[in-house]
């Protein structure tokens, strides 16, 4: 179907074409949660799709919250008494300007009533909430009082609704930064990425990452965005607006942004504005890229993949090539178009570098820069790859990004 078919990796869900590839390693050598994983039906893997490659599914985040429950009173307490503590209580995060709205406070999980939002500090860029404001509900907290919390989409543009998770770093709600923006970043998971994306589960430390971050000096204060990925758990879309079905591609590309900017305080320009993915996701980041430099800047994609590869595609091939990041790089070199910067990142155990240096080779110049970060002993899961952003990722992408400006006064 493209040029470059792609074959299972070894934690792919097993077909008949490809048996040598079994369960992923976390399950085989966890035997002890095999009754338990078989038992949750909201994380078994969907029926294969009517496609030559499966996308990948790392459904990492139900490990981990299965292995709280087997692991007895010390598991369990603490899931009681502080990870999800609060779980389902309303979250603010400020008012749209001029708008009415219970004011910021975060990390109190309710608005503490301040009237309004604070007028940008000089900076045209600033972007104030525009509302509406949407209604969010908690469902994690972090060690330092930060929350994940989520709220339902319909997207104006592309008619799609969904779930969408979000995360603000403490600094988001410390008061020199209130007349400033902050930078977006829209997180996307593996697999068909629906109906959760597992980045909202504080256990692959994402979040605690960027805060880390912070702190070193090494990453941004990203305000984290998390999506659903796909409208369905048979298909994946390829974050794109296939003839026929649910328009991916615009509510990746515009909805979600536009909800973002509704309730946050962010930067008009794309030097707000950045994604990361892995797998599946981490190809619809880097489509969206290539395919709205305007829009975005940077990507981190784990494990990627380069081309376009759902079934859905069959009889579309002039818009199968239309959402090809080959082909959208190759038009961003030809126009010398606003430069994006592409942060792979593959683990050691999967491999997959020989993909990743051939886009690199063939359309990592001009404006498109491409920089590859090899993970030692890195398998196909997120907390390999929020390892990795530790490492490099993070880092690089924050380095071309807008910071927050503090209040001079």
């Amino acid at each position: 179907m493209h040029q470059y078919p792609q074959r299972p990796r070894p934690d792919d869900q097993p077909t008949q074409e490809y048996p040598q590839y079994r369960q992923p390693p976390q399950y085989e050598q966890a035997p002890q949660y095999q009754q338990q994983y078989q038992q949750a039906p909201q994380y078994a893997e969907p029926p294969a799709p009517p496609a030559r490659r499966s996308r990948k599914r790392v459904w990492i985040g139900s490990a981990v919250v299965l292995a709280l429950l087997a692991g007895g009173g010390v598991g369990w307490a603490y899931w009681k008494t502080d990870w999800f503590d609060g779980n389902g209580e309303t979250v603010s995060y400020g008012v749209p300007a001029g708008g009415q709205g219970q004011g910021q406070g975060q990390g109190q999980g309710k608005g503490k009533g301040d009237g309004g939002a604070p007028a940008p500090g000089g900076d045209p860029d600033v972007s104030l909430p525009t509302g509406p404001a949407a209604q969010f509900k908690q469902t994690g907290k972090l060690d330092d009082g930060t929350r994940i919390s989520k709220t339902r989409l319909k997207g104006a543009k592309s008619g799609f609704e969904g779930d969408v998770w979000v995360w603000t770093p403490k600094e988001y709600d410390d008061p020199k930064y209130a007349k400033s923006g902050f930078p977006v970043l829209i997180a996307l998971p593996g697999g068909n990425g629906h109906p959760n994306n597992y980045w909202a589960d504080r256990s692959l430390g994402l979040q605690k990452a960027i805060s880390e971050g912070v702190k070193a000096g090494t990453s941004l204060p990203f305000v984290l965005v998390m999506p659903v990925l796909n409208p369905d758990s048979k298909y994946y879309y390829d974050g794109s607006d296939i003839p026929g079905q649910a328009k991916m591609g615009t509510w990746m590309a515009e909805d979600v942004p536009a909800f973002a900017k509704a309730n946050f305080r962010t930067y008009k320009s794309r030097d707000g504005w950045a994604f990361m993915g892995n797998s599946s996701g981490a190809f619809v980041g880097l489509k969206q890229v290539m395919q709205h430099p305007d829009r975005f800047k940077a990507v981190i994609a784990n494990g990627g993949e380069i081309v376009p590869d759902s079934p859905l595609w069959k009889g579309h091939q002039k818009e199968m090539d239309a959402n090809n990041p080959e082909k959208l790089a190759q038009k961003l070199i030809d126009s010398k178009g606003p430069e994006v910067y592409v942060n792979f990142q593959y683990g050691t155990k999967e491999g997959g570098r020989a993909r990743l240096e051939k886009f690199q080779t063939q359309y990592g110049k001009g404006p498109v820069k491409v920089t590859i970060h090899e993970i030692k002993g890195g398998d196909h899961n997120g907390w390999d790859y929020v390892r990795g952003m530790k490492e490099s990722a993070l880092e690089k992408t924050s380095k071309v990004m807008k910071a927050p400006k503090p209040d001079a006064g």
